[in-house]
């Protein structure tokens, strides 16, 4: 009989169901779990905008050719780019997809009962042939009781024969993993969405207001209003730090030991003021953000006056660290200035000291303060783009000479020190030294679904890798009596293991001794 081959259509619905089988497939899953990995990396590469924007733009400026392409492309702000929320997205259903129906299957068979005995049990991978004294329905009640002792679960049939299994904990174990990588994505992505990172660098005797304005920098998430934010109020009354002083420990010396922000919290408006302490390790929960100690250095008092005496910038400036010894860098910008904008960039250096090297600092506490400047003049900020408070944007600007000389202006002030500026551009004053602390505040209503989950997947793993999937099955049948005319009875006993599992053979022999025990 002939006649033309029609090959069968899938149709719409046919490919909708073979796609949706492909996504929810292990293979696809783990897949999607590396490209997510994979796509993480530029996070960790360029600098992001929402942590440093500061840094973004400059990077942007250095490379005129790739920047605009990457910033196209979302590199600078990965974990917000679609494309990185497409991958998100999709593992997040492969994984429901997956483990869902995994989890049913799961669920019945841990109803189900195991299988029954082979008829020949003794030709399996591990197995056992002897005849011992006894019934056979005393040789079977050993083993019931053998097996229940060690986890199995044991179902007797009518025909003179046991089957046992034990294990059902690692698929859980499986389960409980893959479920635990959906509730840390659920808790990262709410995390994400109603969770807030600001930082604020805040100097002693300055009190910090959880408003929007006082953030010097603020990553809200997508469903975060600002105008919510709780009002409490922080001031930093003293920062205590501590550094190794031991001079007879090699190397030691001025190695950070402590750092202790003494605060005054007030948790509403009206609420009286409560003494607390902020360490690296001990962040101060307010009921709306974490603080935390991430940072720390100095901020020297600096006044500066023009030609009429008349105070035009006073201030305690931050400085940021360098070095182990708080060598530190900053800068100081006066917009009021005239003719022209000033602007000051240089050195602080705590125990101040001019070596073949240029100024350095020979220890981290303020023994000996002193800063090292120089001076520009023109227009602070050209773009308007963002700058950073360490930094001086000098392209607009000129930098001052020595009067009388071509040299570039340094300036180097000793504390309670002023120094006269060239020109009848007024003066500047080295007032004294304050620390300032760098706090992070940061509210994350995911972290305990995300500790909760990233706990269970570890149970899950250690499930998954320690416990083996084992049956064994037995028959026993009449023998003949020995001499003395005693029941016999010919016991068979076989096993297997779901994987390979070297163990096998040793618990079976273990199990026919401790049925021993038994009889």
């Amino acid at each position: 009989m002939s006649g033309d081959v029609v090959q069968p259509r899938l149709g719409l619905v046919g490919w909708l169901r073979w796609a949706w089988r492909q996504l929810t497939s292990m293979r696809t899953a783990l897949l999607l779990l590396l490209v997510l990995a994979v796509g993480a990396v530029p996070g960790s590469i360029f600098p992001q905008r929402s942590i440093d924007a500061t840094r973004t733009a400059q990077w942007l400026t250095d490379h005129p050719t790739a920047g605009p392409i990457l910033d196209r492309l979302g590199f600078f702000e990965v974990y917000a780019s679609p494309w990185f929320a497409a991958i998100y997205l999709l593992l997040f259903t492969s994984l429901v997809g997956c483990v869902l129906p995994r989890t049913k299957q799961h669920l019945k068979a841990l109803r189900a009962r195991p299988p029954r005995a082979p008829k020949n049990p003794d030709r399996l991978g591990a197995s056992l042939v002897e005849t011992v004294d006894g019934t056979p329905d005393e040789v079977l009640t050993a083993w019931r009781k053998t097996l229940r002792a060690a986890r199995f679960r044991v179902d007797s049939h009518d025909d003179n024969s046991l089957s046992a299994e034990k294990g059902y904990l690692k698929e859980t174990g499986n389960l409980a993993f893959h479920l635990a990588l959906i509730g840390i994505i659920v808790g990262v992505a709410v995390g994400h969405l109603w969770g807030f990172k600001g930082d604020v660098i805040l100097p002693e005797g300055q009190t910090f207001a959880n408003t929007l304005s006082r953030y010097d920098t603020f990553s809200p998430g997508p469903q975060v209003d600002a105008a919510d934010l709780t009002p409490w109020t922080l001031t930093l009354a003293r920062l205590d730090a501590v550094f190794e002083e031991d001079t007879t420990r090699e190397g030691q010396l001025g190695m950070p030991r402590d750092f202790t922000a003494h605060v005054e919290f007030a948790p509403t408006a009206k609420a009286p003021v409560e003494d607390r302490t902020i360490k690296v390790n001990q962040p101060l929960e307010t009921g709306n953000g974490t603080v935390f100690l991430l940072g720390n250095g100095y901020a020297p008092h600096i006044t500066v006056r023009d030609a009429q005496g008349t105070v035009i910038y006073s201030d305690a400036t931050p400085f940021l660290a360098r070095d182990n010894n708080y060598k530190s860098v900053g800068a100081v910008k006066v917009p009021g200035a005239t003719p022209k904008d000033l602007g000051f960039a240089g050195l602080f250096l705590p125990t101040g000291t001019i070596t073949e090297h240029g100024p350095e600092s020979m220890f981290p506490q303020p023994l000996d303060p002193y800063l090292a400047l120089t001076v520009f003049e023109g227009e602070l900020f050209p773009d308007g783009a963002p700058q950073s408070v360490y930094e001086l944007d000098d392209s607009a600007m000129t930098q001052l000479r020595a009067e009388g000389s071509d040299q570039p202006l340094r300036l180097w002030i000793k504390a309670g020190q002023s120094i006269d500026l060239p020109g009848g551009r007024g003066s500047i004053t080295f007032d004294g030294v304050e620390r300032w602390a760098g706090l992070s505040v940061r509210t994350d209503p995911g972290k305990s679904l995300t500790l909760g989950a990233a706990l269970l997947a570890l149970a899950g793993l250690i499930a998954m890798l320690t416990v083996r999937r084992r049956r064994v099955f037995i028959r026993v049948s009449e023998a003949e009596p020995d001499a003395e005319g005693r029941q016999r009875t010919l016991v068979r006993v076989g096993a297997l293991a779901k994987d390979d599992d070297e163990g096998m053979t040793d618990e079976l022999a273990g199990l026919a001794e401790r049925v021993k025990d038994h009889r």
